[in-house]
């Protein structure tokens, strides 16, 4: 059987610009090229996809869980699989389960987890994300106090330890539990370190950049505001050029009237880009579940502590996707650089994800002019397919 596939008829947009008149060519389960089909391929698949929008997969760095299935609950490989699963159904080709704030030993549990997830070549697997221990207590949000703590040298030593074998490891920290030294050892090592939960001065943000940091986690969440004589975080996100920043679009963990000042205030190559948050309600009906014994409420799009604090969110990212568009007034070109492109480069894997440039992950998305979810391809092969049924809109908030 031919391992080539041209995916004809579609409007390519390949994460920079549009490409009108051309096939996406997938060989081998990577990008082949953007071109008119030509002899060479006469042996290939041919996927009509006439009339539909052609993208790149999504990218979500921030995803504590869906499918039922709570990644600080379920801190295993097919844990891992079920979250990729449930995601795949609204456009995540490739996403970083997200451990928070935990034991040492629910996160050992967590890093061997994910080490098997890479072996065994999960779809949509792309690495993990370790958002705490080492926050602030003052922006602890909906993290168990308890488990707060400073980064010692068995947790910098278990982190430096995985990377190699894993490739790709973001960890949130403060820079009140974690020292420059460690960031600069985190950052050396190839880890993604994203400053959050943290009360931290603009000075210091700015400073821990210096050291190695390269990102910013859920913007104006759990972090110091943006004041006139102290910048805060919000302000060191936005003014440093180098910083990449995660941005939670569901409404209700940042007004859209302040989405729009930061995107038109980012300074710099690093973008926004944005993250989902999710817990484990996407793609479910469930109304409650539980983290680190506590319960969690799911009402009206929102997860809530039940003092009223919220605790993740209740959207997939083909809907955030929806929600900066419609919302925000954004092309859907730069709506989907967001979920794309955008997180790519954070990561520092653009030449791999993100983008449909020939040697690239084939990872796409076949999506109708209004942006419902046709098809989400991993790898060359079709992961999910929505089915389509008289009155029934395919894909959306879970």
């Amino acid at each position: 059987m031919s391992t080539t596939r041209i995916i004809i008829g579609a409007r390519i947009f390949d994460g920079d610009d549009y490409q009108d008149g051309a096939d996406l060519i997938v060989e081998a389960g990577r990008v082949k090229a953007i071109s008119p089909r030509n002899a060479a391929f006469r042996e290939a698949e041919i996927v009509d996809a006439s009339g539909l929008l052609l993208v790149p997969g999504f990218i979500d760095l921030q995803v504590n869980g869906g499918g039922g299935t709570l990644f600080n609950e379920e801190p295993t490989l097919d844990g891992i699989r079920q979250i990729c699963s449930a995601h795949a159904r609204f456009g995540t080709t490739a996403l970083l389960p997200t451990l928070i704030t935990d034991t040492r030993e629910v996160r050992t549990a967590a890093i061997n987890a994910a080490l098997e997830a890479k072996a065994a070549e999960v779809p949509g697997f792309l690495g993990l994300h370790l958002e705490g221990p080492h926050i602030s207590l003052a922006c602890k949000g909906a993290h168990d106090p308890a488990l707060i703590r400073p980064m010692d040298k068995a947790d910098l030593d278990e982190m430096l330890t995985c990377i190699t074998a894993l490739g790709c490891l973001m960890v949130t920290l403060a820079p009140e539990n974690a020292t420059k030294e460690q960031v600069l050892a985190l950052a050396n090592a190839g880890v993604v370190v994203s400053l959050g939960h943290t009360d931290t001065s603009f000075e210091i943000a700015c400073g821990y950049a210096k050291a190695g940091a390269r990102a910013v986690t859920h913007l104006f969440n759990a972090m110091s505001g943006l004041g006139h004589r102290e910048p805060g975080l919000v302000g060191a996100a936005l003014a440093i050029g180098t910083l990449g920043v995660g941005l939670i679009a569901d409404g209700f963990h940042v007004d859209p009237a302040a989405m729009g000042i930061a995107l038109r205030a980012k300074e710099g190559r690093g973008q926004i880009f944005l993250v989902t948050d999710a817990m484990s309600t996407i793609g479910t009906d469930i109304t409650r579940l539980h983290l680190n014994g506590r319960e969690i409420l799911r009402k009206g799009g929102r997860l809530t502590l039940a003092d009223g604090t919220l605790a993740g969110a209740d959207i997939d990212m083909l809907s955030s996707v929806r929600f900066v568009h419609e919302k925000l007034g954004l092309s859907i070109a730069e709506a989907i650089r967001m979920a794309t492109a955008h997180p790519a480069d954070a990561m520092g894997i653009a030449n791999q994800k993100g983008r449909l440039i020939a040697g690239a992950d084939a990872d796409f998305l076949l999506l109708t002019p209004e942006l419902q979810l046709q098809s989400t391809w991993i790898g060359g092969l079709k992961a999910f397919e929505a089915p389509i049924t008289s009155g029934e809109k395919p894909c959306g908030r879970a």
